[in-house]
């Protein structure tokens, strides 16, 4: 099975998506990327969906991504004696360490970190920004607020602090269990929620090492901040519009996520836009309009994958959403204004051998009008770099590695299949011509690029260039 588009779907499994039947018409329609929200459901509950996932896969001989999503440090209140209680504009609210139950004037917070950065004068967004506070006071134990916006607050509601880095750990003691049983089922993904700085992303390097790929969510203005030093340490990085559209102005969302696109380009990293995509689908068969061009800009600005949440998970229509999302991107890119958006967006090669063969690369798969371009890879960074320059025609990623055929399906372009490490450059070009054929890229007569790195199996050593005809015969 292979796409006929090049950005890719990422779609969250949950209550509306458990079972095999379910996921396997996801999958069909359209699901290259299975992500599993950490932040819902058991240990068992991602085992029996991880289970399936890879019943799938073998059926369908289609390596399948697998993210597991950390629900990494969200501040939350504490709770209040009815289980919520109504917050008047201008009156004053104090949120304290106390673990007694709150009411209109109170409520603890238990994140004795927030009190010993917070000070005056800056600002509270509890409940997804939905109402506002503004700090007065602040001795260390007790904040002491003026209610600006104000609202309905039940219980364990979330905190945005867009003023300050809360000195939390990237990784709560949750985050690790669920990280150790991610990595021992075998996710081709980690996702960071709520990452602030660099630092974030180093400390779960350490922890997962290479065993999966490294997706940093950038839903923090203070990830803003050092953006660059986070898309270099990433593996991939995540526009998550939800908590950044809360502490960001809702106007400066749109202009940030383009320049999250463009840094992650930049640097060939792949690159997710997240957050209320196919919003209105989660109760309707349809999308609203707003919605269906909000997903067709992602991909007019050259995203690597985009992502159902609740679509998916949890509404109604889960397999509308995805076939939805995949028309989407297979109407913009027929469009030919998507071919010239994405080459006003090139980004400089790298003074580096792999971007000068891929920068190379892109230009020859236009002159001669080549039907696919082989990418022979172990790590994945030979499949990686040709996408960072978006060329015309799909990346055949051949790779004798299984984890990376599967990480690549975030990855724009890419169709990766498993193949045995080839020896010399002769068997090279007869594998690369004969998976071509049989992968449905190319017939006799037409031409491919391959790429690769020599000596074959070293990982970063992209070097060698090679133009091929399809003949005949099938190796």
């Amino acid at each position: 099975m292979r796409r006929l588009r090049k950005a890719k779907i990422v779609a969250t499994l949950g209550p509306a998506s458990s079972d095999a039947l379910t996921i396997t018409a996801l999958f069909e329609a359209g699901a290259d990327v299975f992500r599993f929200n950490f932040s819902h459901g058991s240990h068992e509950d991602h085992r029996a969906r991880y289970d399936i996932v890879r019943a799938i896969e073998k059926k369908m001989g289609r390596p399948i991504a697998i993210l597991a999503d950390l629900q990494g440090p969200k501040l939350r209140v504490g709770q209040f004696v009815d289980g919520c209680a109504m917050l008047v504009a201008d009156q004053r609210f104090v949120l304290d360490q106390s673990d007694q139950p709150g009411d209109a004037t109170r409520v603890g917070m238990p994140h004795p970190e927030l009190f010993a950065v917070i000070t005056p004068g800056q600002t509270l967004l509890l409940d997804d920004g939905k109402l506002r506070l503004a700090v007065e006071e602040s001795d260390g134990n007790r904040i002491v607020t003026r209610v600006v916006v104000g609202g309905m607050l039940s219980n364990r509601k979330g905190v945005n602090v867009p003023d300050v880095i809360v000195p939390i750990p990237a990784l709560t003691d949750k985050d690790r269990r669920d990280l150790d049983f991610a990595l021992s089922l075998g996710v081709d993904w980690i996702a960071l929620s709520f990452v602030q700085q660099v630092s974030d992303v180093l400390e779960a390097r350490a922890i997962v090492g290479q065993r999966a790929g490294i997706l940093s969510k950038i839903e923090k203005p203070a990830a803003l901040k050092q953006l660059d030093d986070i898309i270099r340490a990433s593996d991939a990085v995540m526009v998550a519009r939800g908590d950044l559209g809360v502490e960001l102005p809702a106007e400066r969302v749109p202009r940030e996520q383009k320049r999250i696109l463009s840094l992650a380009r930049k640097h060939g990293k792949p690159v997710v836009v997240a957050t209320q995509m196919l919003e209105s689908m989660i109760e309707s068969p349809v999308p609203t309009r707003a919605e269906a061009s909000d997903v067709a800009t992602a991909i007019y600005d050259g995203a690597d994958a985009v992502m159902l949440s609740a679509e998916s998970a949890s509404g109604n229509y889960p397999l509308a959403s995805v076939s939805m999302m995949n028309r989407i991107i297979e109407e913009v890119e027929s469009d030919p204004l998507h071919r010239t958006m994405l080459d006003a967006q090139q980004q400089p090669p790298l003074p580096t051998h792999a971007d000068a063969i891929c920068s190379a690369l892109r230009d020859v798969i236009r002159i001669i009008n080549a039907v696919a371009s082989v990418s022979y890879t172990f790590s994945g960074h030979t499949a990686l770099r040709a996408a960072r320059e978006r060329p015309s025609a799909p990346i055949l990623c051949i790779t004798p590695n299984l984890q990376t055929a599967r990480k690549m399906a975030l990855t724009w372009g890419v169709h990766a299949t498993v193949i045995a490490d080839v020896t010399s450059v002769e068997d090279m070009v007869s594998v690369a011509v004969a998976v071509t054929r049989q992968e449905g890229f190319g017939l006799p007569g037409q031409s491919i690029t391959i790429s690769a790195g020599m000596p074959f199996g070293e990982p970063g050593t992209t070097n060698l260039l090679r133009i091929a005809t399809i003949s005949d015969a099938i190796v």
